[in-house]
C-alpha cells in the first residue's frame, strides 16, 4: 500500500512571521556584508570625489595601495549587524502590513489596489527598519571615512555614543529616511510588477527551484537598478552628514540644505555608477535567497496579490 503524503500546513502568526523575519535578516546581512568592499569604494567616491575620480575600479586600486587590501573591508561588522536588523524588519515587515491591508479592506480591494498596497506596506516596514539601523549605518560611515576613528563597530560605536550621545546616531536620521523609504518602496513594488510579467509568461508552478531562482534575481536586478536611481542623492548626503560631526548649535534641516547647496543635482549622483552595479546585485540575491529560505522553511503561507 502506498503512503500517503500529508499536505504541508500553512503557517501563520508568529510562526510564519517570524520566518520571514529571519529569511530577510539573513539575505540582507549576507548580501551587504559580502559588498563592504563596493560600498567602501562608493563611500570614498562620495565623500572625496577630487582624490577618488578614476571610477570604481580605480577607487578600489587607491584603496588598496594606500591602505592595503584589508580596508575594503572597513565598517563589514556595522554592515553585517545593522542590515541583519534592518532585514528583518524590512522584510517581515512588509509581509505583515500586506495582510493587515487585506484584513482591513478585504482581498478583492487589496488585489485591486495592490500597487498602493506594495508602496504603503514597504514603506511602513522601511520606516521601522530605519529606526533599527540608523545607528549601525552612521557607525560604519564614520568607520570608512575617517579609518583612524576606531577599529570596528564596538570601539566606533562606543566612542561615538561616549563622545557625541545617542543624537549622533540619528543626526541622519532624515536623510536615512529619504533614502531608504524611496529606495524600498521602487524596490518592492518593481520587483512585484516585474515578477508579475515574469510569471505571466512562465507560469511559477511550472518552474523547476533553479529557473524559479534564475526569474527572482532577473526581477530583483531590475529592482535594484530602480531603487538605486531613485534614492542616490540621499544616499550621498547621508555619506555626507555621517562623516563629521555638526557645528555647535546646528541643526540636522540646516546641514542638509547646505550640503545639498554645496552638491547640487550632478554631484548627489557621484558614484552612481558603483552603487547601481551594488544595489543591482545585492537586490537580485535578496529575492532570491529571501524566496529561497522561506520555502526552506516552510514560510508558504504568505500573501501574493
Amino acid at each position: 500500500m502506498a503512503a500517503v503524503t500529508k499536505p504541508q500546513e500553512k503557517l501563520s502568526g508568529f510562526a510564519l512571521y517570524s520566518r520571514f523575519a529571519f529569511a530577510g535578516a539573513v539575505c540582507c546581512s549576507v548580501t551587504h556584508g559580502a559588498l563592504t568592499p563596493v560600498d567602501v569604494v562608493k563611500t570614498r567616491i562620495q565623500l572625496d570625489p577630487a582624490k577618488y575620480n578614476k571610477g570604481m575600479i580605480g577607487g578600489f586600486k587607491q584603496v588598496i595601495s594606500q591602505e592595503g587590501a584589508g580596508a575594503l573591508l572597513t565598517g563589514f561588522g556595522p554592515t553585517a549587524a545593522g542590515y541583519f536588523l534592518q532585514g528583518a524588519f524590512k522584510f517581515g515587515g512588509y509581509e505583515l502590513f500586506k495582510q493587515q491591508a487585506i484584513n482591513v479592506f478585504g482581498y478583492e480591494t487589496a488585489k485591486e489596489n495592490r500597487t498602493a498596497v506594495y508602496l504603503a506596506s514597504s514603506a511602513l516596514a522601511e520606516f521601522f527598519a530605519d529606526i533599527a539601523l540608523c545607528p549601525l549605518e552612521a557607525t560604519r560611515i564614520r568607520l570608512v571615512s575617517q579609518p583612524e576613528f576606531a577599529s570596528g563597530l564596538l570601539g566606533g560605536f562606543s566612542k561615538i555614543m561616549k563622545h557625541e550621545g545617542i543624537g549622533a546616531f540619528y543626526s541622519g536620521f532624515g536623510p536615512i529616511l529619504f533614502k531608504q523609504v524611496p529606495y524600498t518602496m521602487a524596490k518592492f513594488v518593481v520587483y512585484e510588477k516585474a515578477a508579475e510579467a515574469i510569471f505571466g509568461v512562465w507560469k511559477k508552478e511550472d518552474l523547476s527551484a533553479p529557473m524559479q531562482t534564475v526569474a527572482n534575481l532577473s526581477a530583483g536586478l531590475i529592482a535594484g537598478f530602480a531603487a538605486a536611481l531613485v534614492s542616490q542623492p540621499a544616499d550621498t548626503m547621508l555619506s555626507k552628514i555621517n562623516k563629521t560631526p555638526g557645528a555647535p548649535g546646528e541643526g540636522t534641516t540646516s546641514r542638509l540644505i547646505k550640503i545639498g547647496k554645496e552638491l547640487g543635482l550632478k554631484g548627489s549622483y557621484t558614484g552612481i555608477g558603483a552603487r547601481l552595479f551594488m544595489v543591482g546585485t545585492l537586490t537580485a540575491f535578496q529575492f532570491a535567497i529571501y524566496s529561497d529560505i522561506k520555502k526552506a522553511l516552510g514560510a508558504t503561507g504568505g500573501v501574493e496579490l
